[in-house]
């Protein structure tokens, strides 16, 4: 049997954190003459002089997000540096970016050898190679973007904070639904008191059947102490835009769950170590690599092939023959849960069940407010309300809006409202302008710290912070 770690993965593909979002991924560059992009304006902001000059470390898809919203607008964010190891991804970034030789470096290490260079650093590496980089970064004076999670551990996210607050700088977490026009109306509805007070939240994060086959079995999360339990890798989100929601502190969690399925003992009878080796189920199974990656095309950014049509699909058939994407679902050494479930409790006996599912048909978030005169529920789109009092029903769409014009942002809207946000806060100078900011991170984080300690001890954990 193969038998790749994490380091093995990424010496070998140089897979970064970044290089296993499903949003969009595959359209690397926008035009925006061709394919206009609207945001929606917002008070605070103001029209810049000159762009704020930024330096990616981690030109995967995440890097590659941000290098989006550059590319369509200019006059707002300028990427002048990249820190990527592997040769095509880094030759990619800098040829989209016009980014100078000098500015190119192997990586996250090499870029803190010259002097500061830049407004800002977006630190889009692997999970366990946040805490370096942004450390380096706040001391040297950089502004930071960082994605989420902020940290493996709880202490290195206390110093993060604690060095930002010392150096002064901006530093915002990727939690980017706070910024999409459906959570942000969802808030809106949760905090104006129109339907009394709130009582309990159902929540459910569909992460669709695929997407994890390929980010949790076979991709880089596939172990939890290489990288993060999942309850922070995948949904450290929807922790946040609970505790944002509610607008109360978690006080206790409960948490259950396990790897069911993508087990050895579930290997279908014929079925071989890799989905290229003449397995006999591969044309039925729902996981197989070559539906996912040769057939469908998902998510091949990770292979780091061609965009030819005409030889991509002869290189992403060898890359499946070598590398864990490949490989038979049912034969990995994962560990990460399929199924995992938190009761939560917050100030004011509020209460919260999480459902984070691996088997479902869509890939989007699911959620349902009930309050003492009225419910809202919504699937990241629609929001319908009703008012006990009146039997009114409500429609809100968040299609409708400006921010879902274009396919070029991520999480419905949130990826290039969160760079739009980070940019005017950068430039203005105003980390007030930002709501997913490191302070406000921390305690989502720490719900998910304690939800994992709950999971794995099967007991009630307090939340404290």
């Amino acid at each position: 049997m193969d038998s790749f770690s994490r380091r093995d993965i990424l010496k070998t593909f140089g897979l970064t954190a970044s290089g296993l979002s499903f949003l969009n991924a595959d359209a690397f560059a926008e035009n925006p003459e061709n394919d206009p992009i609207e945001l929606p304006l917002d008070d605070r902001f103001i029209t810049l002089d000159r762009p704020v000059t930024a330096i990616v470390l981690g030109a995967g898809n995440r890097g590659n997000v941000y290098g989006r919203f550059a590319l369509a607008f200019p006059n707002e964010l300028d990427m002048v540096g990249v820190a990527e190891p592997v040769p095509f991804r880094n030759d990619r970034f800098a040829q989209a970016h016009n980014i100078e030789e000098k500015n190119r470096f192997k990586t996250w290490e090499d870029v803190f050898k010259v002097p500061k260079f830049a407004d800002a650093i977006i630190i889009s590496t692997p999970d366990d190679l946040h805490y370096g980089p942004a450390m380096k970064a706040l001391e040297m004076g950089y502004h930071v973007l960082l994605e989420k999670p902020i940290s493996p551990s709880y202490q290195e996210c206390l110093d993060i904070l604690a060095m930002a607050k010392k150096t002064k700088r901006i530093i915002a977490v990727c939690h980017v639904l706070r910024y999409t026009p459906y959570f942000r109306k969802l808030k809106e509805i949760a905090q104006s008191g129109q339907f009394g007070k709130l009582i309990s939240v159902n929540h459910l994060e569909g992460i669709e059947y695929q997407h994890m086959a390929h980010s949790y079995v076979r991709g880089n999360w596939h172990v939890a102490k290489d990288t993060n339990p999942i309850i922070l890798a995948k949904s450290c989100h929807d922790l946040d835009i609970l505790r944002w929601i509610i607008g109360k502190p978690c006080k206790s969690i409960a948490a259950h769950g396990s790897l069911s399925w993508f087990k050895k003992e579930n290997a279908p009878e014929g079925s071989t170590e890799r989905c290229t080796d003449g397995c006999k189920v591969e044309a039925e199974c729902p996981f197989s690599a070559i539906n996912i990656y040769h057939k469908q095309r998902l998510r091949i950014r990770v292979l780091d092939v061609t965009d030819d049509p005409a030889k991509q699909g002869d290189e992403i058939l060898e890359k499946l023959k070598t590398s864990p994407y490949g490989r038979c679902v049912y034969r990995m050494n994962n560990d990460q849960p399929d199924h995992y479930t938190t009761s939560m409790e917050f100030e004011g006996g509020v209460t919260v069940n999480f459902a984070m599912e691996a088997f479902t048909s869509f890939e989007a978030r699911k959620t349902r407010l009930m309050f003492s005169h009225g419910e809202v529920w919504g699937d990241m789109d629609e929001i319908q309300t009703y008012d006990f009092r009146t039997k009114q029903n409500t429609k809100w769409r968040a299609s409708e809006l400006p921010e879902y014009k274009s396919q070029a942002s991520g999480h419905a809207g949130g990826d290039y409202g969160l760079a739009r946000n980070f940019v005017q806060a950068v430039a203005q100078n105003k980390p007030e302008l930002l709501t997913s900011t490191i302070d406000a991170s921390i305690e989502s984080h720490v719900m998910g710290f304690m939800a994992e300690k709950s999971r794995l001890s099967k007991q009630m954990v307090e939340v404290k912070i």
